[in-house]
């Protein structure tokens, strides 16, 4: 599967903890869950695919069909979902 042109859900809902150019690090994290990738340009490309300085992780994660479905509102919301129900538990040991 190819990515949809245009979308740029990947970089937008799931939060990404390794250094990003552009973003501040805060707390561990370098692109919190729902912003927007500083590295995204206006047609929702990014700007560093294919360079060494794009995080790892972000090559990682490849297009399919259960994560992106036929639209981008469905790609949000898998995402979102995925990333909340990754999140480190807050309750107490």
């Amino acid at each position: 599967m190819e990515c949809r042109s245009g979308c740029g859900a990947c970089c937008i809902a799931p939060s990404i903890s390794s250094p990003i150019p552009g973003m501040p690090v805060v707390n561990g994290i370098s692109k919190p869950a729902g912003v927007r990738c500083v590295q995204l340009d206006a047609a929702n490309l990014c700007r560093i695919f294919g360079q060494p300085e794009r995080p790892a992780v972000c090559g990682q994660l490849q297009p399919a069909l259960d994560m992106c479905g036929s639209h981008n509102d469905h790609a949000m919301r898998y995402l979102t979902q995925l990333e909340i129900a990754t999140q480190p538990s807050t309750a107490p040991a």
